[in-house]
């Protein structure tokens, strides 16, 4: 299933992702699923601008596409896609066949894995922000052997909310992101003050950052004038198995996309609070609560 014999990563990588949570790769995608990735995007940004809230429905009846408050027609702000592949063939072949499912299989494969899939957009002005956080805390699994592929749609700068990650976070504890009884999703500011100072990644469109799911991250707000979008592709290893309903359900979780299904588990010890299923279009409304007193 593998779409070259070469490996895409390289030993210096590999050892990068394990020491630091995270790695770069260039050419995740081919140019042609690129543009037509660009399109497919921008379409629905376009079909945005005829509602004036969340719209469309996944398997579990919320929303797949969740915009921004403040979103109008004339200034859209749509900020996720939820399980994109379900409607849109070239997600579905990037998850299944591009550069960068061979490089999340060198990693925590050779068996594979769909965990989720997912986009997020930052539109022009919409102050669409990410707030630290572990992926983990949103998806209890046996074991941790799980990323995420951050694909740059568009080129990542300085200037329009890149990625924002901590190196060596992933190999700590799992922090808590329960405040007063309310699930907001987040690290703490007191907790966020002992760790390191964040790295910000950018690249060119086509590139991406593969990412420890226990790596805590976040981005701040798109301050240009051209969109920043990021086509998430998670996956684990085929003996992790999810502890609780996906909060991103689709018809392809758990589909081995590289190796075989072996029909085993593998457990290791941690211990977390279990997250909180979003009840509304996307985790971005978990993360703007503000918690009692």
């Amino acid at each position: 299933m593998s779409t070259s014999g070469a490996l895409p990563l390289t030993d210096e990588q590999v050892t990068a992702f394990w020491s630091d949570g995270y790695v770069m790769m260039d050419g995740a995608v081919s140019a042609t699923d690129l543009v037509d990735l660009q399109a497919s995007i921008a379409s629905w940004v376009e079909e945005s601008r005829s509602h004036d809230g969340p719209f469309g429905t996944t398997m579990d009846g919320r929303a797949r596409f969740d915009v921004q408050p403040g979103h109008s027609a004339e200034q859209p702000a749509l900020r996720r896609v939820a399980s994109p592949q379900e409607v849109c063939a070239v997600h579905l072949r990037i998850m299944r066949g591009s550069p960068l499912v061979d490089a999340a299989a060198q990693l925590v494969g050779p068996n594979l894995v769909v965990n989720n899939v997912k986009t997020n957009c930052k539109q022009p002005g919409s102050n669409t922000v990410v707030k630290f956080h572990q992926d983990f805390a949103y998806e209890a699994h046996s074991n941790d052997d799980m990323l995420a592929v951050l694909l740059f749609v568009d080129d990542v700068t300085p200037d329009n909310g890149p990625l924002e990650v901590i190196p060596g976070t992933h190999r700590g504890r799992v922090f808590e992101h329960w405040q007063d009884g309310v699930f907001t999703g987040t690290v703490i500011d007191e907790d966020l003050a002992r760790l390191g100072k964040p790295v910000a990644c950018y690249g060119t469109a086509g590139s991406a950052c593969l990412m420890h799911t226990r790596l805590v991250h976040g981005s701040a707000p798109n301050l240009t004038d051209v969109p920043r979008t990021l086509a998430i592709f998670s996956y684990r290893s085929e003996d992790s198995r999810i502890l609780h309903p996906n909060h991103i359900p689709s018809v392809h979780e758990g589909e081995v996309v590289r190796g075989v299904a072996t029909g085993r588990i593998r457990a290791t010890p941690y211990e977390m609070a279990l997250g909180e299923m979003p009840s509304t279009a996307s985790f971005f409304d978990q993360q703007a609560q503000v918690t009692p007193g």
